[in-house]
């Protein structure tokens, strides 16, 4: 039952996924938003700047793991949290085992997680909503910011790596994941999930949007990869509620951050409705 050789096979799963929801989302060829934002990059400072830092803060999560490697921090807090939750990812193991699930949970994981970001980016592009392309840039920042410190000073083992009674399903569709994928994500990076954040985030974003299909397909998604990770024995039940209060909490500091910063001519005439609808609530 392997679906993934290597990250190769992800890569080009990610972008055949972002290829067919840009063609949902935006009811058009998918290059069209793909033309859009590199033309919004080579016209507009403002977005190019904000796309820029966003891809830094990505970067700068990849650093991280370099950076708790050299710190080289003893402390682990895994007993504590298996303290408090017991068993509760092993039981729901063993309830709800089956190889399609494996295969369809994973796919969701890795794959569509992904997506959502890219995909978000060229919808809200693509349709000018400039007002959420900024929001999404600083929530996805704000995730980070937090969490990263998180990663340093509070480290949390997976609870594959853990607890015994838990298995790793994600190694019977990708066998190679430890060697192939973890540099992208640490080990004792658990507590908050950013899977379960930015999944959060990507849905409130979403339906700000006010794209019913986008809104509630992200909204299922979102619920669908908290799933997968007690599924998949990656996250504890903490790792999940942090999580969920991490994405709440950046998507709405991001709405906020893009609303009462002032944005350029171009952007403010076409959300301007929006800002008045925003106004009159």
């Amino acid at each position: 039952m392997i679906h993934y050789e290597s990250m190769q096979t992800v890569t080009w799963l990610t972008a055949l996924t972002v290829f067919i929801l840009l063609w949902a989302g935006t009811r058009t060829f998918p290059l069209f938003p793909v033309i859009r934002f590199f033309k919004e990059l080579a016209s507009s400072p403002r977005y190019l700047l904000h796309f820029a830092a966003l891809l830094a803060i990505l970067f700068l999560n990849k650093w991280e793991l370099s950076l708790e490697e050299s710190m080289n921090i003893t402390s682990d807090f895994t007993g504590f949290i298996h303290s408090l939750e017991g068993g509760f990812v092993s039981g729901l193991q063993n309830l709800f085992y089956a190889p399609w699930m494996t295969s369809f949970l994973s796919f969701m994981y890795l794959i569509v997680f992904q997506s959502l970001l890219i995909v978000s980016i060229g919808i809200y592009t693509y349709k000018k909503n400039y007002q959420l392309y900024y929001a999404t840039c600083y929530a996805v920042m704000m995730n980070y910011l937090i969490a990263i410190p998180f990663y340093l000073f509070f480290p949390v083992k997976e609870v594959w790596a853990f607890d015994p009674t838990v298995q790793f399903r994600m190694l019977e569709v990708f066998p190679s994941f430890e060697t192939q994928y973890r540099e992208l994500s640490g080990l004792d990076n658990c507590f908050p999930s950013l899977h379960t954040s930015m999944s959060v985030t990507m849905a409130i974003l979403a339906f700000r949007s006010g794209i019913k299909g986008w809104a509630w397909f992200c909204g299922i998604t979102a619920s669908i990869i908290i799933f997968s990770i007690f599924y998949l024995g990656i996250h504890w039940l903490t790792d999940m509620f942090g999580g969920v209060m991490l994405g709440v909490f950046a998507s709405a500091m991001g709405l906020r951050i893009a609303q009462v910063r002032p944005l350029p001519g171009k952007a403010l005439g076409e959300v301007g409705v929006l800002y008045a609808r925003d106004e009159a609530k």
